[in-house]
C-alpha cells in the first residue's frame, strides 16, 4: 500500500473520554486494522473494511472540525506505515497530537511531538505476550502509559510493572482504567488509595455519556 494512503474507519468529534487530556473537545481520526484481540476491546468493527484515504483528504476532514486537539486511533494505528507521516502533517499542521497505541508495535519512528499513551497489556487481556518493552526507552516524559484492570491479577501486574519499569521516572501519567463490565470501578479505585499508588485513576468519560457507541 502506498504510504501516502490510509485505511480510516472514521473521523469523528467528541470528547476525549480518557487520558490526561480527558473532557477536551477533540478530533478523532481512527485508522483500520489491529493485529491485537483483547478479550475486552470495544472497537472490533474497526478491524476489518475502512476507507482508502489520501493523507492530504484526512488532514482536511480534521480541520472542518476546527479543533486543536487529534487523536489518532483505531484498531492499531502503527499498522498502518502510513500512520507516522499522517502524524508528522498533523503536527505541522499546528494541531497538538496525541496516539493511542496498544505497545506491541514499536514508537521509535512517531515523532517527538506527538503525545504516546501506550497501553501496556495485562494478563487478562490475553495479549500480555504482545508487549514489546523496548517502547519504554521511547518514551518522554508528556507521554503516557495505561493498563486497563480486569482484576485484582492485574492490579497486583502493572503495580509490579510500574516498579520493573520505572515508569515514574519516565512519564508524568500513569494511568490506571478498569475494565467495564469486568472490574467493579470503586474498588479499583480503593486499591489505588490503600497502596497510595501514584497513578490516574480513570473512568472512560465517552462510555458515561454516549454508552461507547461509533462516532462518540
Amino acid at each position: 500500500m502506498d504510504q501516502s494512503i490510509l485505511r480510516i474507519t472514521e473521523i469523528f468529534y467528541s470528547l476525549q473520554g480518557e487520558s490526561s487530556n480527558v473532557g477536551l473537545p477533540t478530533v478523532f481520526v481512527r485508522l483500520t486494522g489491529c493485529p491485537l484481540r483483547c478479550h475486552y476491546c470495544d472497537t472490533e468493527y474497526a478491524f476489518y473494511g475502512g476507507e482508502r484515504q489520501s493523507i492530504t483528504a484526512v488532514i482536511e476532514k480534521v480541520a472542518s472540525f476546527k479543533a486543536v486537539q487529534v487523536c489518532v486511533t483505531g484498531g492499531e494505528p502503527l499498522a498502518q506505515k502510513a500512520c507516522i507521516p499522517l502524524m508528522e502533517a498533523l503536527c505541522d499542521q499546528g494541531y497538538q497530537v496525541s496516539l493511542e497505541t496498544s505497545g506491541a508495535l514499536s514508537v521509535a519512528e512517531v515523532d517527538p511531538r506527538v503525545v504516546k499513551v501506550l497501553d501496556l497489556k495485562t494478563p487478562a487481556s490475553g495479549e500480555v505476550s504482545r508487549n514489546l518493552y523496548e517502547n519504554m526507552a521511547y518514551l518522554q516524559s508528556s507521554d503516557q502509559v495505561k493498563f486497563v484492570i480486569c482484576d485484582r491479577q492485574d492490579y497486583e501486574w502493572a503495580r509490579l510493572k510500574i516498579d520493573e519499569l520505572k515508569l515514574a521516572d519516565k512519564v508524568e501519567n500513569i494511568l490506571f482504567s478498569p475494565s467495564v463490565g469486568q472490574q467493579n470501578a470503586t474498588e479499583l479505585a480503593e486499591w489505588i488509595l490503600a497502596d497510595h499508588l501514584q497513578v490516574r485513576f480513570q473512568l472512560q468519560l465517552h462510555k458515561i455519556l454516549w454508552n461507547d457507541e461509533p462516532g462518540h
